[in-house]
């Protein structure tokens, strides 16, 4: 979008937040780079230059305006509903993976080369995966030292910075400030959390319906692995160095985030999940305007706009528990879950982080979610399960223990399915749950599902899944989203948020 400089010139001028993170505006007269929706006094177009990524800004010589905060944008909504391989490396980077592993190891996962993947990323972007990283890495600083009380020298280490130096001029350079600088413009009266204990503030792309996107994590939630407690989403996750316990709470303009690690290196990783969970680099205008195209369809949207798909922090996790969903009511899934988790979880401590009441002690969470290499040593007889569950289960714990099938974020979606229906007893629904929330990709579809297809015959709309199916094609790349929509018609704890 950045190359159409008179709808970005149009966009800064009108101050419109639904651009936040499709481009970033650098100020020629001024030397800073800022997102569209900044309150400063706009420039004059002919000081503005645009730009793909808040590193092109960067690499430009522009630094990060100091009033909107522009590497605090929401993301790219590209990066959520493509599968090419730029999609697929920002979505790793935003993991961490170069930070962790490289750029070769960036390369390795998607099976290009490192020459490839820098032209590609470069050509896109203006800037190649080093610089990208560096300015999550800026952006991961800035959180440290303004929400930490750590020692700089640990939130350098913590942010991913391989010297003091390093760190320093980074900060210095995208921020015109100090890190000392950055930590003392945090406001009077806020004092910065503990070692390990972070509380961040998520933003999305107005409007956010909370109401299916928490109701739906709150009604499926695994005891010891989830928990709704004090208004807020709460679940344990397994990241790269260790474990963390994250608190989410919707707010009118953001979701609060509660974070407790274990290790702070793992805050890139732990942010960019928590996103992804929730959905929140989604474009809710071009999906609903799609979708409020169709009559049917319309009424839904404009009864309660922007609804997110709710997806996953461990893609495995997911396409287990999705296979234990199989033919059984919610409640059931539910429990057949929390036996797995009690036999082959590991254990953790809760230590009660919250949002709403954070001195409350300790909450319910007892346990990681069992890998999938936990499993794929379960002995299947051991599961109460049908005869063909259990091998479908076994099968797919192996194949995922093995490296066999990629659901995480630089995972190739068509390749997945593939793989995934090769496996005995997963057939399409299965295969589209998994695409819809493990993947990530938006235009999955299930239109086997009861709940979708009781909707489509309250609605007039064709209940079989081939004359289904055909229907939706206009509802195409947002399908997922339609799904929700479908969802919402009827009387399920998922459609709405647990009492207080």
């Amino acid at each position: 979008m950045h190359e159409d400089v008179e709808r970005c010139v149009r966009a800064v001028q009108s101050k419109d937040a639904r651009f936040d993170g499709w481009f970033y505006t650098g100020v020629v007269t001024t030397g800073i780079y800022c997102r569209p929706s900044c309150p400063a006094v706009p420039p004059k177009p002919e000081n503005m230059r645009f730009y793909p990524s808040a590193a092109a800004a960067q690499q430009a010589g522009f630094r990060a305006c100091k009033r909107c905060r522009p590497d605090a944008s929401p993301g790219s909504p590209e990066w959520n509903h493509r599968a090419d391989v730029v999609a697929r490396a920002m979505r790793l980077i935003a993991e961490g993976v170069v930070d962790r592993e490289g750029v070769p190891g960036l390369a390795a996962r998607l099976g290009y080369s490192t020459r490839q993947i820098e032209r590609q990323l470069s050509a896109e972007l203006g800037a190649g995966p080093l610089a990208l990283a560096r300015a999550q890495r800026a952006q991961t600083a800035r959180l440290l030292i303004e929400t930490s009380a750590l020692p700089m020298s640990e939130v350098a280490f913590a942010a991913g910075f391989a010297s003091i130096r390093a760190f320093n001029d980074t900060v210095r350079e995208v921020f015109a400030l100090t890190p000392t600088e950055l930590r003392d413009r945090v406001a009077k009266g806020r004092p910065p959390a503990g070692s390990g204990t972070l509380s961040l503030r998520l933003p999305f792309r107005a409007p956010l319906c909370p109401d299916n996107l928490f109701g739906h994590l709150a009604a499926t939630a695994v005891p010891g692995v989830e928990e709704w407690r004090d208004g807020a989403y709460r679940r344990t996750m397994r990241l790269p160095h260790g474990h963390a316990v994250v608190a989410l709470c919707p707010h009118p303009d953001h979701v609060a985030c509660a974070l407790t690690l274990t290790d702070l290196r793992d805050l890139t990783t732990a942010i960019s999940r928590c996103r992804r969970l929730l959905d929140l680099d989604a474009d809710p205008t071009a999906v609903d305007d799609l979708l409020r195209a169709d009559p049917v369809l319309a009424p839904l949207v404009d009864k309660a706009p922007g609804r997110r798909v709710p997806r996953t922090v461990d893609p495995a996790e997911f396409a287990v528990r999705a296979v234990l969903g199989q033919q059984v009511s919610t409640a059931a899934a539910r429990t057949h879950a929390a036996r797995l988790v009690v036999a082959h979880g590991e254990p953790v401590t809760d230590p009660g982080t919250g949002l709403a009441a954070p001195d409350h002690g300790h909450g319910g969470l007892t346990h990681l979610f069992p890998t999938a290499a936990a499993l794929a040593e379960t002995d299947p007889l051991t599961l109460a399960f049908p005869r063909t569950r259990r091998a479908t289960f076994a099968a797919l714990a192996t194949a995922l223990a093995a490296g066999e099938i990629d659901l995480g974020a630089g995972g190739d979606w068509d390749e997945a399915r593939a793989k995934l229906g090769a496996l005995p007893g997963i057939g399409p629904w299965t295969i589209e749950t998994i695409a819809m929330r493990a993947l990530g990709d938006p235009d999955a579809f299930v239109p086997t599902d009861l709940g979708v297809r009781a909707a489509a015959h309250e609605l007039g709309l064709p209940s079989t899944p081939a004359a289904l199916t055909r229907r939706a094609a206009a509802w195409r790349p947002w399908r997922a989203y339609a799904v929700q929509y479908l969802w919402a018609t009827g009387d399920h704890a998922i459609n709405r948020l647990p009492a207080a």
